[in-house]
């Protein structure tokens, strides 16, 4: 334990050192930026490792999980658009009470007749329900959606938001992608580990499809732009005259003052939502429920056998770790201070996020936020010192040499081939991970 400690401590201690040199090589301002998206991918990873670590769940759709974090923060933070609410609001909001009136009278249709022993009789009048339901729903939302894009769709053309500050969409972010887990989970969680992959890229697949298609929700490819902050504006603070004097006494010019100082105010709001969930991984990890969790996950048959209710806890599990996947989601588009629906692609939020869980470790969260600062710093510096590397080895050779600028153009690729050289030397030397996950006593 003790080893495995001073491991986990020097990893730190190196990647903070590491983070420290490109705040002296390069600026504090990059070092910084990095620092808040690697504070945001270490949150991913923890909701990953929960689903993985803890209970052996294989959900290849943190992308889905992600992007509906995102719609939460312009679901909360924009303002409604009057001019759309005025000619199509009542009609999605008739179209939306229509599915729940369909989806209550399948519920109750299917348990009533299932219950009364006519079981093929109760899914074939749920179906039928379910087909009447969508055409109100369509006869109802089609005019309206129509009628709400023709609205100044260059400027606006979508129903906008609540108006509320951004911060409440963090949490609104996770209970939109927890029900979104909790849909798919009860339909997927009794598949094979394969076909459980299959099915949460699928609908990860559909979840972002829907975004880059209605315009009326989202925009689509559009985008949501100007986002509202948690933080003050650089420009506000570049007027502000205690400001002006604090930068002065430093000796940094107003302008790179303010860059940093936003930049400190989002990585401590981006901290404390990592440390909560952080303690609250751990707590979970340690407590008779997470040892539960582990003993399913090492022998479902095992567990079951002793009466555990193995597709139960699994659906807990997988509620909670994409509750956790869409408070980052929220945290990273608010960030950005726009929603791009085109941006969330299966290399950066699902790819990337598996290979922060594995190269930290599996099963510990410790691991998994060091695979989240050491997985995004690599992505993000990989390019600049490929770029860095291809200079040295042709400055000898002419400005228009064709090898020269092939090499200077093919230095993008250093992305993908320095995540792959990671993860196949941190299998090759640390199977289980840089910080293996912890043996646990079998006293309870």
């Amino acid at each position: 334990m003790n080893s495995l400690a001073n491991r986990r401590n020097l990893l730190y201690a190196a990647m903070a050192l590491v983070l420290v040199g490109v705040g002296v090589l390069q600026s504090w301002s990059l070092a910084l930026t990095i620092v808040n998206l690697c504070i945001i991918s270490a949150i991913m990873s923890l909701g990953l490792n929960i689903q993985w670590g803890y209970a052996g769940l294989f959900n290849a759709g943190v992308m889905g999980f992600a992007a509906l974090g995102g719609l939460a923060a312009v679901l909360v933070s924009m303002p409604p658009v009057q001019e759309t609410w005025a000619v199509g609001g009542g009609g999605v909001i008739t179209a939306f009470i229509a599915v729940l009136i369909t989806v209550a009278s399948c519920l109750f249709l299917y348990r009533y007749l299932h219950n009364r022993g006519y079981v093929f009789v109760a899914g074939l009048a749920a179906a039928a329900v379910a087909v009447v339901g969508y055409v109100f729903f369509r006869i109802f939302l089609s005019p309206a959606v129509d009628a709400i894009e023709q609205v100044e769709p260059a400027r606006t053309g979508y129903l906008g938001g609540m108006g509320l500050p951004i911060i409440l969409s963090w949490p609104v972010g996770g209970l939109l992608a927890a029900g979104a887990a909790w849909v798919v989970g009860r339909v997927s969680l009794g598949l094979r580990a394969d076909y459980l992959a299959i099915a949460t890229l699928g609908i990860s697949e559909i979840i972002v499809a829907v975004l880059k298609n209605e315009d009326w929700l989202t925009r689509g490819v559009k985008n949501v732009n100007g986002l509202p902050r948690p933080t003050p504006y650089e420009v506000d603070l570049q007027e502000t005259a205690w400001f002006i004097d604090m930068a002065n006494n430093i000796g940094v010019s107003v302008q790179e003052f303010a860059s940093i100082y936003v930049k400190l105010c989002y990585g401590a709001l981006f901290l404390a939502v990592l440390l909560v969930v952080m303690f609250l991984a751990e707590r979970a990890l340690n407590s008779p429920w997470g040892r539960m969790m582990r003993a399913i996950r090492d022998n479902e048959d095992a567990a079951e056998a002793m009466g555990k209710d193995v597709k139960g806890r699994h659906l807990e599990v997988f509620v909670l770790g994409s509750a956790v996947i869409g408070i980052a989601g929220a945290m990273l588009t608010t960030l950005d201070g726009q929603f791009t629906p085109v941006s969330y692609q299966p290399l950066r939020f699902t790819f990337l996020i598996w290979v922060m869980v594995i190269v930290g470790g599996s099963g510990n969260n410790f691991g998994s936020v060091l695979g989240g600062f050491l997985v995004w710093f690599a992505w993000v510096e990989a390019e600049p010192i490929g770029l860095w590397m291809v200079e040295v080895i042709t400055a000898g050779m002419a400005a228009d040499n064709a090898l020269r600028l092939h090499l200077i153009d093919s230095a993008i690729y250093m992305r993908p081939i320095t995540m792959g050289l990671i993860l196949l030397l941190v299998l090759r030397f640390s199977p289980h991970g840089l910080i293996p996950e912890r043996a646990q006593s079998t006293r309870h």
